[in-house]
């Protein structure tokens, strides 16, 4: 059998192609497989975009992975057995894989499932990871907000429906950091206004693409409909 190939994780930034790493990069260079998550729709994520602008295309297989999106347990371990069968035929091969994400391998990816599938199903597949900018550092460096300081805590929080705890969220950090805000933005808006802080508060969609978008004046927001990549940072000092 020849020898296994090594599967990478490589985070690839928000969005602007210049925030991605020099070993990223090289390893975009050097693997023969790039694979990336597909849209059914045939839209490309950022990831995919990003890694055509640093790859030769016609020289490596690019390889569409299609996710399921659903919560039947039955449906997701079915699909992701498959999609993780997929790229061990290439590692099988003796190929390295590059698996590119938007942010960060290691930070709410697509690829942290895929690892600990690959691990229970082919413990043998070596695992590399190379860390990337996070949506919430792009937002902080186009807001030009720090997000800590000193003995400041940090909160970085899945925006749910549940007020409460969002509250809390609130109430025991410094800053806070609300991802995936866009489902439950009229929500946590009032939160913000019944706390004192609507004006402590800046959003960004898409933040550092060419699709980026920033508000910074909450009421202009009461209305939006905001895509799915969207987070809000609040910042009580």
């Amino acid at each position: 059998m020849s020898k296994i190939g090594t599967l990478y994780g490589l985070g690839v930034g928000p969005g602007d192609p210049e925030l991605i790493t020099v070993k990223a990069f090289r390893l975009l260079q050097q693997s023969p497989v790039i694979a990336y998550p597909k849209k059914r729709m045939g839209s490309k994520s950022y990831a995919h975009q990003i890694a055509e602008l640093y790859v030769q295309q016609s020289e490596k297989e690019m390889l569409g992975l299609v996710f399921p999106m659903t919560r039947d347990k039955e449906i997701l371990e079915r699909e992701w057995n498959k999609t993780v069968e997929i790229v061990w035929e290439r590692l099988s091969e003796g190929k390295d894989v590059a698996f590119v994400t938007e942010g960060d391998p290691m930070f709410y990816s697509t690829f942290i499932h895929m690892m600990r599938v690959m691990h229970d199903e082919h413990p043998e597949v070596p695992v590399v990871t190379v860390p990337g900018v996070s949506s919430f550092l792009g937002a902080a460096s186009r807001f030009n907000l720090p997000l800590a300081d000193g003995d400041e805590q940090i909160g970085i929080i899945p925006a749910t429906e549940d007020r409460e705890a969002m509250r809390k969220a609130l109430e025991n950090h410094d800053t806070v950091v609300f991802l995936k805000v866009a489902k439950v933005l009229p929500m946590i808006i009032s939160l913000l206004q019944e706390m004192g802080l609507a004006d402590k508060a800046a959003v960004a969609t898409k933040v550092t693409s060419s699709e980026e978008m920033v508000w910074t004046d909450m009421r202009e927001l009461e209305r939006a409909e905001l895509g799915y990549l969207t987070l809000m940072v609040v910042k009580k000092g």
